[in-house]
């Protein structure tokens, strides 16, 4: 399954123009609904390596129709939508709305959103910004009180070209989205105190000022021998768990047996990495 901190795969120069030219014509909503929960971009890369082009529900049937005549491929019906059909054959464009008498300020939708629309800070009330809101649903799951609603956008659909320019913004504010979060987790590891439970052998030893072992005997120390999680397993733990996340959300407003089997995957991966 892709990720957003997952190195990709070398592609050569005729794959990666393919890949930016179907990017080009995804709606950059992010939402992870086409099953590739890190964003338009790994399912661009994907098709281009034959998957099914109409999985995308945000782009309806003239997306999944674009990306066929690009590939040259038979067109397929686009995924169905939960919405009603747009003037321009589009699902019906969506925005997210905070009850804001209710919002308890928890700032998990904010993390959660991929374009950063939504503005508040810790106990403090927070707003989506309308005009930046992609309709992705991800703030939904993660809010602890349930004070988030779907509503339908009413404003007049896009030009051409006023497509375009919004897709770019929104590819730009997702990238923008990823760094800010590897930033703020690397930061998070920097500066974790180091303790008993979590050092390395070598840091244990500066901080006891003795030389220890290279295997601690249990039975002899009455203690359980120490797991050492470096800062890649911790940043592996929370890709999955983001991921997870957001197959939830996703499963919880359409059920999806391939999705159930994907969280099912990962949600053994994450088990196991834990006991490792």
């Amino acid at each position: 399954m892709s990720s957003p901190l997952q190195t990709p795969k070398p592609q050569n120069s005729a794959q990666q123009i393919l890949v930016q030219q179907i990017d080009q014509l995804l709606p950059q909503t992010q939402c992870g609904l086409c099953g590739h929960v890190a964003g338009c971009l790994p399912y661009a890369q994907s098709i281009a390596e034959g998957e099914d082009a109409n999985k995308c529900i945000p782009g309806g049937q003239p997306v999944a129709d674009a990306i066929a005549n690009v590939l040259d491929r038979p067109k397929l019906g686009a995924e169905p939508s939960v919405w009603a059909v747009q003037a321009d054959g589009r699902p019906q464009r969506i925005k997210a709305v905070i009850r804001e008498d209710e919002c308890i300020g928890c700032t998990k939708c904010i993390t959660a959103c991929p374009v950063d629309a939504i503005i508040g800070s810790g106990k403090v009330m927070h707003s989506i910004m309308p005009d930046l809101c992609t309709g992705c649903e991800l703030c939904l799951a993660p809010c602890p009180v349930d004070c988030i609603d779907l509503v339908e956008d009413l404003s007049p659909l896009p030009t051409p070209n006023e497509r375009i320019q919004e897709q770019n913004d929104l590819r730009n504010r997702y990238k923008a989205h990823l760094l800010r979060e590897q930033t703020r987790e690397a930061q998070k590891q920097s500066a974790r105190p180091v303790t008993k439970a979590s050092a390395s052998k070598s840091q244990l030893e500066a901080i006891l000022g003795q030389s220890l072992p290279e295997q601690i005997d249990s039975t002899q120390n009455n203690t359980q021998p120490l797991k050492v999680q470096d800062a890649q397993t911790t940043i592996e733990l929370a890709k999955l768990r983001t991921q997870i996340k957001k197959l939830q959300k996703q499963l919880s407003v359409r059920p999806d047996a391939g999705k159930a089997e994907q969280l099912q995957a990962l949600e053994q991966q994450l088990a196991q990495l834990m006991e490792s």
